[in-house]
């Protein structure tokens, strides 16, 4: 059911891949509240997945982009600006991408050249979408924008690797830009602290299944759902959040406050 919260607002969203990423359910339901979109991605993910799919049911073009090329990321903006016919009112930063994970190096034996690469796309990508936004003047007053992140940022998971340094960066990135454009525009910028979901890129993660079903029982009200992340978002992208701002904000059912629970003693009792 809409609750038109997001009526008569535009918005950019970045990175949805296929059904099952955080984007593309979020994109869904932006639009079920009265959104307009603009879907952009990589070149490669753009081939690799039916984000075409996405753009017939939420009706919105698909601009292509590399986050880390300046001149990709000033013509989404222009060709978005032009598309609504105005200023942007949010924008979604779901991007991650670790060449380490990917290729096997453990986080004591890392690829130094591929670490740029990683904490470029996962992270100074949203300095980039940022800055083009601020140099354009492309975000309305009292815009919002939100980019994914994990608790990994504050506490050891071994096998979450270089995106750790990377999603701390990316936590860095939102409280210091956040100040700039707050005093500016009035631009709010948020991050949101997801419970680990099957997504695409999430499965991908060594000892995933192992680990979700942890932090299920870690997780006074269970993990987070994809469709309650997206509808999460949907409320930082609305004017009912106008005074949030330079925040990580933990969406996990309580995973980041509970020491111990219950189920996990008995589990470890067995």
């Amino acid at each position: 059911m809409s609750n038109n919260l997001l009526k008569g607002k535009k918005g950019i969203i970045f990175g949805a891949l296929d059904e099952k990423s955080l984007a593309w359910k979020t994109a869904l339901k932006c639009y079920e509240e009265g959104a307009r979109l603009v879907l952009t991605n990589a070149p490669v993910a753009l081939r690799m997945g039916e984000i075409n799919k996405l753009a017939e049911a939420v009706k919105a073009p698909v601009i292509g982009a590399d986050v880390t090329s300046m001149d990709d990321l000033r013509n989404l903006f222009e060709k978005s600006i032009e598309h609504f016919g105005g200023k942007i009112d949010f924008i979604l930063h779901s991007i991650g991408m670790s060449l380490n994970v990917r290729k096997g190096k453990h986080y004591t034996e890392m690829n130094y050249e591929w670490n740029q690469k990683t904490l470029d796309i996962s992270a100074m990508s949203l300095h980039k979408v940022l800055r083009t936004a601020w140099d354009m003047d492309a975000i309305d007053e009292w815009g919002s924008v939100v980019a994914l992140t994990y608790i990994a940022a504050q506490r050891v998971f071994p096998d979450y690797n270089e995106m750790a340094d990377a999603k701390s960066l990316l936590e860095s990135v939102t409280r210091m830009f956040g100040y700039y454009y707050g005093v500016k525009k009035k631009v709010r910028v948020n991050t949101v602290s997801q419970s680990p979901t099957r997504t695409t890129a999430g499965s991908g993660v060594k000892g995933f299944d192992g680990f979700i079903n942890y932090a299920e029982k870690m997780s006074p009200l269970g993990n987070a759902t994809g469709e309650d992340c997206a509808n999460y978002i949907v409320t930082l992208f609305s004017d009912l959040t106008r005074m949030v701002t330079m925040q990580n904000l933990f969406h996990d059912g309580g995973f980041s406050f509970t020491g111990v629970t219950q189920a996990v003693i008995e589990q470890m009792e067995k």
